[in-house]
């Protein structure tokens, strides 16, 4: 699956998509990239049925792109540009970093891209502040290595051989008095722990590499003669030379622990999944200054937000075609900017928008014949890949113009798409029907799936499936597997009546299989033929003719509590 851009406008059909709704998406994305040169992409929000996929191979053309869900979320609000840091580095880098940037928190992951820590300036700060009240040497204490002293302090290294990378808890120490003062000083610590900063004064230098210290810090600009060099590497005390003033090393000596010490697992996080309405109620009370995105299947830092991010959220831009209710609709249309809407169905639910939109709704036998009147309007003409897609969708919806939703407008448009897409109509038909079966080839739950609406009519929720087949006798002999099914929609989608019309497009009769209410069920008047199974002789449309039927139905009926 998918996730959606904002940069992008995506044509979308209903949820369990049929196809005249694959079908549409795909031509009127190419229209407007044709006619207005947007950046239009097809997708859809379920799987494409078999004789969906036969046309759209036939056509050469590609799947439309899968969203399920096109909710704001963290993955659509972060920002993917982020600047990192790893563990290791040191508080003077990482501090340098924010400033920089005008940053108050950075991310820190592994070698492997893996979030270890969030910590923000103020947590960074807290690497330098006296564990102990009580202790006069408190402030001594620093925790570093020598590559981190070497690299803080742009200091060189004269030891013959490379600085080491290990963290160790030592002992700082500024040699500012006299030979006897430092010496009586540097004996109060055990000298194998004792940094030393001193300047151009060789008679403490030498006095501090005897004593065997852990490094010697020689500030100022100044470097040790050969006799001294040569005494610390006797000694095997490393030395380090740095260009800034003492005091200025003993600060950046500090600066150079690593920030590992400042990392912790409290702290807000976000797979990149998460919607945003989740994301808003969770930051209320939270004072982080940056809030990291996981990437949800590789567990790796895909980007970071802040709380001024959420003021204007980049939103799905989407067209809906084939239907104009939020019920069916992709998860998250409510959410999403829905910029225009192309359908053939009645106005019903409780789509919304907040800015005017256009609004395309014509009666006629399928969503893709108004796409295709659209080109003749503006004189255009779809590729041959497009026409074909728009034949199936119109064959498809109007079982090739013999259904009671075919009209004059359908007649017209058939003809002139088939001569641009070089099919024989007759044929087309014979092989699309004939290209699979959701009874055959699929389960009961996912053929129940493959074209369902939900309608909400009279305070009754009404689902409503169809599947047209070549004969009946699949049907009757998955018949208890399907009834089973529509009573798990019943139950599972808090459904008052479902019900699946089985289309026999030989004969141009169904049969309509029912689940739930009783007392809706018991309203039907057509024949039936077994218990929970009618026969809807000439009825083959689900819009024109099953569902204005049911709603006078339930129409009659008290709403169910």
């Amino acid at each position: 699956m998918s996730v959606a851009t904002p940069e992008t406008l995506y044509v979308i059909g209903h949820r369990n998509p049929d196809t005249d709704a694959i079908c549409s998406a795909i031509g009127y994305a190419a229209f407007l990239r044709d006619s207005r040169g947007v950046d239009a992409r097809p997708a859809c929000c379920g799987e494409l049925n078999s004789r969906t996929s036969w046309a759209l191979n036939l056509a050469g053309v590609d799947a439309p792109r899968l969203l399920m869900d096109v909710r704001p979320n963290a993955a659509s609000l972060c920002r993917r540009d982020v600047i990192t840091a790893r563990p290791d580095e040191t508080f003077l880098s990482v501090y340098r970093m924010l400033v920089e940037h005008g940053f108050r928190s950075v991310p820190v992951v592994d070698e492997d891209g893996q979030m270890v820590g969030m910590p923000s300036l103020q947590e960074l700060a807290q690497l330098f502040m006296p564990a102990a009240i009580g202790d006069a040497d408190a402030n001594r204490h620093i925790r570093t290595s020598e590559t981190n002293m070497l690299a803080a302090l742009n200091g060189s290294f004269p030891n013959g051989r490379s600085a080491l990378n290990e963290v160790e808890n030592l002992i700082l120490m500024v040699a500012g008095s006299s030979l006897a003062t430092s010496e009586a000083r540097l004996r109060r610590f055990p000298k194998s722990t004792v940094v030393v900063l001193v300047g151009d004064r060789p008679d403490v230098q030498k006095m501090a590499i005897i004593a065997g210290v852990r490094c010697l810090v020689v500030t100022g600009g100044f470097e040790v003669d050969d006799e001294i060099g040569q005494l610390a590497r006797t000694h095997q005390v490393p030395v380090i030379q740095t260009p800034y003033d003492t005091a200025s090393a003993a600060q950046l000596v500090r600066f150079s622990r690593p920030i590992a010490d400042a990392l912790h697992d409290d702290f807000l996080r976000f797979g990149s999944k998460t919607p945003l309405k989740e994301i808003m109620s969770k930051l209320q009370d939270s004072h982080q200054p940056l809030f990291p995105v996981i990437d949800e299947d590789t567990g790796k830092l895909l980007g970071v937000f802040s709380k001024s991010d959420l003021v204007d959220v980049p939103r799905t831009k989407l067209v809906l075609v084939d239907h104009n209710e939020f019920s069916q609709a992709v998860t998250g249309a409510d959410e999403a900017d829905i910029v225009e809407v192309i359908d053939h169905h009645r106005l019903s639910g409780n789509l919304r928008t907040k800015e005017p939109v256009r609004f395309i709704n014509e009666p006629v036998g399928s969503t893709c014949t108004i796409v295709a009147m659209m080109y003749r309007m503006l004189h255009l003409q779809p590729d041959r890949s497009t026409a074909i897609c728009l034949c199936a969708g119109m064959i498809s919806d109007t079982l090739n113009l013999t259904s009671p939703t075919t009209t004059n407008t359908d007649q017209e448009i058939l003809p002139w798409l088939a001569k641009i897409a070089e099919i024989d109509v007759d044929q087309f038909m014979a092989d699309f029907f004939s290209a699979g079966s959701m009874l055959s080839d699929k389960s009961p739950a996912v053929a129940l799936e493959s074209d369902r609406k939900e309608f909400e009519e009279n305070g009754w929720r009404l689902s409503i499936s169809q599947i047209e087949e070549l004969g009946l006798s699949e049907f009757w002999r998955q018949e208890a597997l399907l009834h089973e099914a529509l009573e798990n929609i019943v139950a599972q989608r808090k459904i008052h009546f479902a019900c699946l019309l089985v289309t026999d497009i030989s004969r141009h009769n169904s049969v309509l299989i029912v689940a739930g209410n009783e007392s809706a069920i018991d309203s039907i008047e057509y024949p039936e033929l077994k218990h929970h199974v009618f026969e809807l002789k000439g009825v083959v449309s689900r819009k024109k003719q099953l569902f204005p039927y049911l709603s006078r139905v339930v129409g009659k009926l008290s709403a169910p509590v």
